[in-house]
């Protein structure tokens, strides 16, 4: 096994060590760098007047059908056609996280209670909920996380309000931490992870208040995890199940999202 290479750290006299970008970048750094992620998105949010969060999770690599549409035509290339059929399935749903952000934003903005939607920061489902908030005006932001493929900021997070990350355990702090309801779009591993982690915090109470949690699309999450075979087993106490709201449609799942808080501010 090769010997891991010794870090060098480069000196500039007159300098602040502190503004030293070797050090910070290098391992040692690493507590400075975690402290950081964990203080600056308080700051920014106070300055921006976002005190509250309704959050969308889903996967990157949703597209909207006009734009599978669009791609397939004249498509020659077989491995990409069939690439877009398997996307074609779960298209709808961008087109649905585009509308439900816009919906939700719209009732957000009546309230003056500093209400943004709030996403991962990236294509996919997280672009059509900052879309769908940006469309109304609504206060949009991404907690984007820097990865090797697939995710980049989309185009509809508020200049200010679009977070850079590295790591994953503090993103996840501040999807919590102003979070008022949360919607789960069709989505893979980072999708399920956000969920599950969600779910966990909330059926142990680490989680204070009991917020609304929306699993859009039955069809699709009924076929990736059998949640009553879960109870059957007794993995998870039946209650469990009433953590969640299965959602279908625009309308249903903003009548869930509005209605539970709208009796939180009573």
């Amino acid at each position: 096994m090769a010997a891991k290479k010794k870090q060098v750290i480069s000196t500039d006299p007159g300098k602040m060590i502190y503004h030293n970008m070797d050090f910070i970048d290098s391992d040692n750094g690493r507590p400075i760098r975690i402290i950081a992620e964990f203080m600056a998105p308080n700051q920014i949010f106070q300055q921006e007047g976002v005190q509250n969060t309704i959050v969308f999770f889903g996967s990157a690599r949703t597209l909207p059908m006009s734009e599978i549409k669009k791609r397939m035509k004249g498509c020659k290339d077989k491995k990409e056609l069939a690439r877009l059929k398997r996307l074609e399935v779960v298209a709808e749903y961008y087109d649905a996280a585009h509308e439900l952000g816009a919906k939700l934003g719209r009732w957000a903005n009546k309230q003056h209670k500093g209400f943004a939607i709030m996403t991962g920061g990236g294509p996919g489902i997280m672009e059509a909920g900052n879309r769908g908030a940006n469309d109304v005006g609504t206060s949009s932001v991404g907690l984007n996380i820097r990865l090797p493929f697939e995710q980049h900021p989309n185009p509809y997070i508020d200049d200010k309000l679009n977070l850079q990350f590295r790591y994953f355990f503090i993103r996840k702090y501040w999807f919590m931490k102003l979070a008022k309801a949360m919607v789960v779009f069709p989505g893979g591993f980072g999708t399920l992870d956000e969920m599950f982690e969600i779910l966990t915090l909330i059926q142990t109470k680490k989680y204070g208040d009991r917020m609304p949690v929306v699993i859009f699309g039955s069809k699709y999450w009924n076929k990736v995890l059998n949640w009553n075979y879960l109870a059957e087993t007794g993995m998870i106490d039946k209650d469990d199940l009433k953590l969640f709201h299965f959602c279908d449609t625009v309308d249903e799942a903003y009548d869930v999202v509005t209605k539970a808080l709208e009796k939180t501010m009573e």
